[in-house]
C-alpha cells in the first residue's frame, strides 16, 4: 500500500511542479516556436535535463542492463562525442538559419521542400512504428513485472500513454522538458541508489564477473566488435544527436546559441559520470547474483536490493522516464508533420495547437495499438539499434552530402534516401555479412556515393566540395 501511495504521490508532485514552473513562463508570439520550442525560453539546465531524459527510458535502462556486457558502454560513452558534434557543428547551423525542425536546414541547403516532407516522412514512420510503441511496451512490461500486476499489459500501456501525452498535448515542449528535468532527478537518484545496493549486494566485487562480460573491447563475433568503434559507432551517434528532431529539438529550445550549447555540455557531463553507473552496473551486478538472464536482469536486480518501501518511488521514476521519451517523441512528431508537411503543403496558417493536440491523441492511440507486435521480443535494445539503421543513415547522409558539397539536386538526394533504406534492409534482412555498425557506416558512405553519382551523372550537374556554411535561405 505504501509503495503504490508513493508511486501515486511522486507521479502527482511531478506534474504539480511542472504546471507551477510554466503557469507563468512568458508566451511567445509564434505559436510553432511557442508549442515546440517552449518560445526559445529553455535555461541550460532545462535543455540538459530534456536531452538526458529523452534519451534515457526504460527500454535503455531494460535493454543495457539486460545486456550484462560491460564494452556496449561504449555506445553511452560515444553519446558524449555526439553532444560536442551537436554543440560545435549542428547547433550554430541551427540557430543561425532560425529553425524550428532539423529538416528546415535540409530545405534551405537544397531549396526543395519536398525533399524537407520526404525526410519528415521518415522520422515520423520511426516515431509511429517503432519508437513510441516500444516506450509503452518496456515501460509497461517492468511495471508490470516490479508490482506483480495481474492488469493486462496493453491496460498499462494505455494508461503510461494517456499521462505522458497530456504533457505534450496541453504544454507543449515547455511542460515536457521541464517535467523531463524533474523526472531525471527522480530517474537517476533511483538508478544510482539501485547501482549502489547492487554492488554492496555482491561485495563491491566484480572481479568473479567472466573475463567477456567485464572486457571493455569485443573481438569478432561479440556484440561490440572493436572496429565497429571505428566505422558505424561516430555516425551513429552523429544521426541521434544532431539531426534527429526528437533530440535535437531541445537544444534549439534555449534562448540562445550560447545557452544552448553550454546545455548540450551539461548533458554530457551527466552521460559521462551518472548515465554509465546507471545503465551498465546493476545489470553486471546480475549476472553474479543470477547468471545470464537477459533482459529480466534490472527487474530481477531491482527487486533483490531495492528495500519494499522504495518500489513506489522506483516505479514512479521508471513510469516518469517512459513518459518523457513518450511526450517528447509525441512534441517532435506533432513538430514535423505542422511545421514540414501541413504548413507547407496543406495550410500555411493552420491553426497550430489544434493540429498538434489531434495528431498527439491520435498517435498516442496508434502507439498503444503496435504494442502486442513487440511483445516476446528477444532483445529490445538490440532491435531498436538494428532497426534505426533503416532511416538514421540515409537522413544523415541528406545532411552530409547537403553540407559538404554544392550544386547537388535535391531529387538525387531524395533517390539516395530511397536507395539507402532498401540497402539497410537488405543487409538486414537478406543478407548480413557483417556486424550491423560496419553495415550502417556502409549505407552513409554508400548513400554520399549514390546521391552524387545520380547527380552527376542522371541530372548533369557539377558538384564542388565545400559550402557548409553557404546556407541559402528560401525564396518568399
Amino acid at each position: 500500500m505504501l509503495a503504490v501511495f508513493s508511486f501515486v504521490f511522486l507521479t502527482a508532485l511531478i506534474a504539480f511542479l511542472t504546471w507551477l514552473k510554466c503557469r507563468h513562463a512568458q508566451r511567445s508570439g509564434d505559436g510553432a516556436k511557442e508549442y515546440f520550442l517552449a518560445g526559445g525560453g529553455l535555461s541550460p539546465i532545462y535543455v540538459a535535463g530534456s536531452l538526458t531524459l529523452t534519451n534515457i527510458n526504460t527500454d535503455t535502462l531494460v535493454g543495457w542492463n539486460g545486456s550484462q556486457m560491460l564494452m556496449l558502454i561504449w555506445f553511452e560513452l560515444a553519446g558524449i562525442a555526439g553532444l560536442i558534434l551537436l554543440a560545435k557543428i549542428f547547433l550554430p547551423l541551427y540557430y543561425r538559419h532560425n529553425c524550428t525542425t532539423v529538416t528546415e536546414l535540409l530545405e534551405r541547403r537544397y531549396q526543395n521542400s519536398q525533399l524537407r516532407a520526404l525526410v519528415a516522412v521518415l522520422f515520423l514512420v520511426g516515431n509511429i512504428f517503432v519508437f513510441l510503441p516500444i516506450m509503452l511496451y518496456t515501460g509497461s512490461l517492468f511495471l508490470k513485472a516490479l508490482f506483480g500486476l495481474e492488469i493486462p499489459l496493453l491496460a498499462i500501456a494505455a494508461a503510461m500513454a494517456v499521462m505522458g501525452a497530456a504533457y505534450a498535448i496541453f504544454g507543449g515542449l515547455r511542460a515536457v522538458a521541464v517535467s523531463d528535468t524533474y523526472s531525471g532527478v527522480l530517474l537517476f537518484g533511483m538508478a544510482v541508489t539501485v547501482a549502489v545496493l547492487a554492488l554492496a549486494a555482491i561485495n563491491w566485487d566484480l572481479s568473479v564477473l567472466p573475463a567477456e562480460r567485464k572486457a571493455w573491447f569485443g573481438g569478432p563475433g561479440s556484440n561490440l566488435p572493436w572496429p565497429a568503434l571505428l566505422t558505424g559507432m561516430i555516425p551513429v551517434q552523429l544521426y541521434y544527436w544532431s539531426t534527429n528532431q526528437t533530440i535535437t529539438q531541445r537544444a534549439l529550445a534555449a534562448k540562445t546559441l550560447k545557452e544552448g550549447q553550454l546545455g548540450c555540455y551539461l548533458a554530457a557531463v551527466i552521460r559521462a559520470t551518472v548515465v554509465p553507473l546507471s545503465v551498465f552496473v546493476p545489470g553486471l551486478c546480475a549476472y553474479v547474483l543470477f547468471g545470464d538472464v537477459g533482459d529480466a536482469a534490472y527487474g530481477m536486480i531491482v527487486r533483490e536490493v531495492l528495500p519494499t518501501w522504495l518500489s513506489g518511488a522506483f516505479a514512479a521514476a521508471m513510469v516518469a522516464a517512459t513518459m518523457s521519451s513518450f511526450n517528447s517523441t509525441l512534441n517532435s512528431s506533432a513538430a514535423l508533420y505542422v511545421c514540414d508537411i501541413h504548413q507547407r503543403f496543406i495550410n500555411p496558417k493552420a491553426d497550430i495547437a489544434k493540429w498538434s493536440v489531434g495528431l498527439s491523441i491520435g498517435l498516442a492511440l496508434l502507439s498503444i495499438a503496435l504494442v502486442p507486435a513487440y511483445v516476446g521480443a528477444e532483445s529490445i535494445i538490440q532491435l531498436v539499434q538494428k532497426l534505426m539503421g533503416l532511416f538514421s543513415m540515409p537522413i544523415l547522409a541528406a545532411f552530409i552530402t547537403g553540407l559538404a558539397f554544392r550544386g547537388v539536386d535535391a531529387r538525387a538526394v531524395m533517390a539516395s534516401l530511397v536507395f539507402g533504406a532498401g540497402l539497410y534492409a537488405f543487409f538486414t534482412f537478406v543478407w548480413n555479412p557483417l556486424f550491423y555498425l560496419h553495415l550502417m557506416a556502409i549505407t552513409l558512405v554508400s548513400c554520399i556515393v549514390f546521391a552524387l553519382l545520380v547527380n552527376r551523372f542522371v541530372f548533369g550537374r557539377p558538384i564542388t566540395f565545400g559550402g557548409g556554411d553557404a546556407v541559402p535561405l528560401p525564396a518568399e
